[in-house]
């Protein structure tokens, strides 16, 4: 498996953003290695809060959360997901596989010795984290899904697969604020394929771009420096581009069945479970119901809407989702 890996010199002098690297050599499922970077802060005999980030982003999406978790004594493991951040970024985008990835987490978490884990997902982080979970339930003591979900096509006809991919072979890739504006308005159920086919071929994905319509307009360029920094040309955007067109929508994907399974024991899942979701973001809109009404964890739980958030609530509300889930662990001790 071909890499590249970042130059140093891009994550240097980043805004809010202090922390020390730490790195894991993990199998890349092909005879090679791959390095994973990751933030390990806080007591390290604290009880681990294991935060994952999703697509297009990377470790710098908890800045703001890292340090009001530590002070409340909790060891916070931060990774940057492969083809993402400080880690290794396969240069073919048939590597990045949805089995892939949950493979490379799970070696991640059983090479770190990690337990007694609470899961704090968000997008791709709970796509992949809550396979982990379902796959190593013994390791994870409690979960928070923000802004997430885990996509198995529930309720659409098998027959359905061919229009589907009918409807998405038509949609044309468009730049970031007709295509976010599609998003909003979903006609059709289509909203995400436009985010799927942008991601895949509009000649100019930006990670920076992306971050400023989720925040509902411009962001500074300080920040713009960071989210950016791990993708210093399109050879390391590969990942960022295929991950969308890896959540399994349509009912013939592969990823289903895995999936399927996955529910099958979050349905049975009895240890603390708690939705974190906002009421501005399109994407997952309405994603918390299953998670409340199916895994037993979750009945009882004072879940969380964060207000006037959109997709990114790591961002726009870090210190209030932080309190959020230091809340949650409190009410639910080990």
């Amino acid at each position: 498996m071909k890499t590249l890996r970042t130059p140093d010199e891009r994550f240097e002098n980043l805004d809010g953003y202090p922390f020390e690297p730490n790195y894991l050599q993990i199998d890349d499922g092909d005879g090679g290695e791959l390095r994973m970077h990751y933030l390990d802060e806080g007591p390290a005999d604290g009880e681990v809060l294991l935060c994952m980030h999703g697509q297009p982003m990377w470790s710098y999406l908890y800045r703001k959360m890292i340090p009001p978790l530590t002070a409340a004594g909790y060891r916070v493991i931060c990774p940057d997901l492969v083809g993402f951040g400080k880690s290794d970024k396969p240069i073919q985008r048939s590597d990045y596989t949805y089995a892939n990835h949950v493979g490379w987490l799970e070696r991640f978490v059983l090479g770190l010795g990690l337990n007694n884990i609470t899961l704090v997902c968000q997008d791709w982080g709970g796509l992949l984290g809550l396979r982990v979970v379902t796959a190593n339930v013994d390791r994870f003591a409690r979960v928070v899904v923000a802004n997430t979900g885990l996509p198995d096509a529930k309720d659409t006809p098998d027959e359905m697969a061919g229009p589907m991919r009918a409807m998405f072979d038509s949609i044309p890739a468009l730049p970031v604020p007709e295509m976010g504006a599609k998003l909003r308005e979903n006609e059709n159920g289509a909203g995400f394929m436009y985010w799927i086919k942008h991601c895949d071929s509009y000649p100019d994905l930006k990670v920076s771009n992306v971050v400023a319509m989720s925040s509902g307009g411009d962001i500074a360029e300080s920040l713009r420096k960071a989210y950016d920094a791990p993708f210093p040309a399109e050879e390391y955007l590969q990942a960022a581009r295929q991950f969308p067109s890896l959540v399994p929508i349509f009912p013939d994907d592969p990823a289903i069945a895995d999936n399927r399974a996955a529910w099958k024991i979050l349905e049975k899942f009895n240890k603390p479970f708690l939705t974190s979701f906002t009421d501005s973001d399109p994407v997952t809109a309405g994603g918390h119901v299953r998670f409340q009404e199916t895994v037993p964890g979750a009945q009882g739980q004072k879940h969380a809407t964060l207000k006037g958030v959109g997709h990114f609530l790591q961002e726009e509300a870090g210190e209030e989702f932080a309190q959020v889930v230091v809340d949650f662990c409190l009410a639910n001790p080990i």
